[in-house]
């Protein structure tokens, strides 16, 4: 939890983001994942200062565990002084224990963010997904809460002015925009209505423009004029020659065989990520077998 201090921006966890979200559609199944069409409304999680501090606590922990598909566990929350913004402790269940930070007894509005989270992490530990390292569980853990739905509420806990600063969760303001956008292109979804956080709307339209880009890439039809040249030396320079072209970090897409060989390019999906492989021959229509999404491909 950022309190007052600086804030980091920008992706520097995106390809942990990115395999996050190849790992969610592993585990849970393409029928799964769209289970969660509906994210978690305002109003199911919303937390007022006249309402008591531990019944509203659980009244939200309470909403978060359904949105879940959690129905026999119970979150037993509290309040401690403490560096981070909350903890559970993942035991073997049903009740989990959640520690929030004191400071969220007097800023009651981003209890659902920090819930949500932890609620999270009881969702993976059931589903015994993880990523090794804390550092890139955590966000494995925050990349699943957004894109099923509940992630929201730690954006718009995102707040940033001259004399102050807030934002939960591991990513970056940026990286939670841009999970986001890729929910809402899935599931026809604009999480931006919610936002009560002006700074959290600018993250979340730098986020889905980032997203955009990742469906405009070659060999995609709706890749642009210098992204087609591009790809077109490479295919050039990979059919005349043994050594795959496009190893470079700045193109995402990757040759195979050649010389007597088919040519092939692999790149990945724009919606989960997975890796595709098609031959190269013009116009092709590929379908991810992760989660079934169609892409026009020119080759």
């Amino acid at each position: 939890m950022a309190n007052g201090g600086p804030v980091e921006h920008g992706y520097p966890h995106l390809e942990t983001v990115r395999a996050a979200v190849t790992a969610l559609y592993r585990r849970l199944s393409y029928d799964t994942v769209r289970t969660f069409s509906v994210s978690v409304a305002p109003a199911d999680v919303a937390f007022c200062d006249t309402d008591d501090l531990h019944l509203g606590a659980h009244r939200v922990a309470r909403e978060l565990v359904r949105h879940y598909r959690l129905p026999d566990a119970r979150l037993i929350v509290g309040f401690r002084e403490m560096t981070h913004a909350a903890n559970v402790e993942l035991a073997a269940g049903p009740e989990y224990f959640v520690e929030l930070n004191d400071r969220f007894r007097t800023h009651r509005r981003d209890i659902g963010a920090a819930l949500a989270h932890e609620v999270a992490h009881v969702y993976l530990h059931r589903l015994d997904l993880s990523f090794p390292g804390t550092r890139e569980n955590e966000i494995l853990t925050d990349t699943v809460a957004t894109y099923l739905g509940a992630g929201w509420l730690l954006l718009d806990a995102f707040r940033e002015d001259g004399a102050s600063s807030q934002k939960l969760g591991y990513l970056t303001p940026e990286e939670f925009g841009y999970v986001l956008a890729k929910r809402a292109v899935v599931f026809g979804e604009d999480p931006s209505v919610w936002f009560t956080s002006a700074q959290a709307y600018t993250a979340y339209k730098e986020g889905m423009a980032l997203a955009r880009r990742d469906s405009e890439q070659p060999p995609l039809v709706s890749a642009g004029w210098v992204g087609r040249r591009r790809y077109a030396r490479d295919r050039r320079y990979a059919q005349g020659h043994p050594v795959p072209a496009g190893a470079r970090g700045d193109v995402p897409y990757r040759f195979t065989a050649g010389g007597q060989e088919v040519l092939r390019v692999s790149f990945p999906c724009p919606t989960c990520h997975q890796r595709i492989r098609v031959p190269v021959r013009g116009r092709v229509r590929a379908r991810c077998g992760l989660c079934r999404t169609v892409l026009e491909c020119d080759t």
